[in-house]
């Protein structure tokens, strides 16, 4: 049967329908799981959304996804991503990144194994852990699968355990900007600009910096913030931190950023406060920006979210993004 690691994978359930002269009718459905709880299977199928009462599963499986993306996508898609999370620290192992921010968040804090080391694999796991000692830092490894799969395969046989599977998830922006929900900002706007969020909704405002009240949001979500994570947050060229306010007050905010030579939106700290949640604002703050970043010359929109976030992952996957690849954090011993 299922579990939770399988959230945002593809699967196939084979469901009971009904009875004909005693014996059970069966029925398959094929898609990404989008939550799992203990009544109900929720999948998105190519006919929309399914939800299965456990009591109707016969049986449930996870399958290989529909097609697997080439290592030259996941590495360009993983340069893309650390462009747009850029830590203050930075070393390079050959090809391989390495990335330091005071400990804050992980992927500003690991290895990045993407490309060729230049010297045989357990060295560059030596190296590793070396140059993280000299940062006063525990070492951490993120293993883009199925890309870094030899990695992890060595850091198995050193003892490393994993944090939660990251799902990386991807959308064509023209999925986020459909006639009727299309949302977007001038292309050289410099003071803050708005976007309809549609019907009564407040407006979405996009800024070049961070106010303090957003940062104020993104602190208490991270545990704070020191110095190294502003440099995160802030040091990308092409960036926009959404919010939207109700009273003065910002009930949701997210981060957006267009890297990878131009192509890629980046999608970050989306937050909602618990008050305002089931309103679409979270939807509402991405369209925005969505309609900026199209009008940068972006095409695609990324984000990651653990797989074990499921209402995240079933956010997500209402507004069109599927899973690209996944990644795990390793962390030494």
């Amino acid at each position: 049967m299922l579990r939770q690691q399988d959230v945002g994978h593809r699967i196939v359930v084979r469901r009971i329908v009904g009875i004909r002269e005693g014996r059970p009718l069966f029925s398959d459905a094929l898609g990404e799981l989008v939550e799992l709880s203990e009544t109900h299977i929720t999948l998105a199928t190519d006919g929309g959304s399914l939800r299965v009462p456990v009591g109707e599963v016969h049986r449930a499986k996870r399958v290989p996804p529909a097609r697997r993306p080439t290592a030259a996508a996941v590495i360009a898609l993983e340069t893309a991503a650390d462009e747009a999370w850029p830590a203050p620290v930075r070393g390079r192992l050959g090809d391989w990144r390495l990335r330091s921010a005071a400990g804050w968040t992980g992927r500003a804090n690991s290895a990045l194994p993407i490309g060729d080391p230049d010297r045989p694999l357990p060295e560059a796991l030596d190296a590793v852990q070396r140059w993280y000692a000299d940062h006063g830092q525990p070492a951490l490894v993120n293993t883009p699968l199925p890309l870094a799969a030899p990695v992890g395969a060595e850091l198995d046989t050193r003892g490393w355990t994993s944090r939660p599977p990251v799902l990386v998830q991807t959308v064509p922006l023209a999925t986020l900007t459909t006639p009727g929900r299309a949302v977007g900002t001038p292309h050289e706007a410099v003071p803050p600009t708005h976007a309809s969020t549609g019907g009564d909704a407040p407006p979405v405002t996009l800024a070049r910096a961070p106010a303090d009240d957003w940062l104020a949001v993104a602190a208490d979500r991270k545990g704070g913030l020191p110095e190294a994570a502003r440099h995160v947050l802030t040091a990308v060229d092409r960036i926009r931190f959404a919010e939207l306010r109700v009273d003065g007050r910002p009930l949701a905010v997210g981060r957006g950023t267009v890297t990878g030579e131009g192509r890629w939106l980046g999608v970050s700290l989306l937050e909602v406060l618990p008050e305002a949640r089931r309103r679409g604002f979270a939807g509402a703050i991405v369209r925005a920006l969505a309609g900026w970043a199209g009008a940068e010359g972006a095409t695609h929109a990324f984000l990651q979210v653990e797989q074990t976030n499921g209402g995240a992952v079933a956010l997500y996957r209402r507004l069109g993004f599927t899973t690209h690849h996944t990644y795990l954090t390793r962390v030494a011993p």
